[in-house]
């Protein structure tokens, strides 16, 4: 059994940045891809990006959504069983309820996650 918190959420102005945590608990947490999720009011959740088990001959591998490409960076903590979302030049657009997730296979998909947080608000403002 996986367990997840996220925290970090928060209010901030158009082009700054927040950074979202993600602690997780469970014997089982090291070999699980992790992945952020986010959904707006009256939209459907969306994936943000999502980073593998550590490998010692090729390290992480990540994947993001495009919207995120250049401007967020996923990382992992596996000593802490933490995972991170680093926003930068955040956008009003970028509102939403952040999820994190884990699954056993790297991807966009929402149906490979069986474990889910309970989200924490990010609110961007013009």
């Amino acid at each position: 059994q996986v367990q997840l918190v996220e925290s970090g959420g928060g209010l901030v102005q158009a082009g700054g940045s927040l950074r979202l945590s993600c602690a997780a608990s469970g014997r089982t947490f090291s070999s699980k891809c992790m992945g952020w999720f986010r959904q707006a009011p009256g939209k459907e959740r969306e994936f943000v990006a999502a980073i593998t088990p550590a490998i010692s001959w090729s390290g992480f591998n990540s994947y993001y959504g495009d919207f995120a490409k250049g401007r967020f960076t996923i990382s992992r903590d596996s000593a802490m069983n933490t995972v991170y979302l680093q926003m930068n030049s955040l956008k009003p657009e970028d509102t939403a309820v952040y999820y994190c997730a884990a699954a056993d296979q790297l991807s966009p998909e929402i149906s490979h996650y069986p474990y889910w947080g309970q989200g924490t608000q990010v609110t961007v403002s013009s």
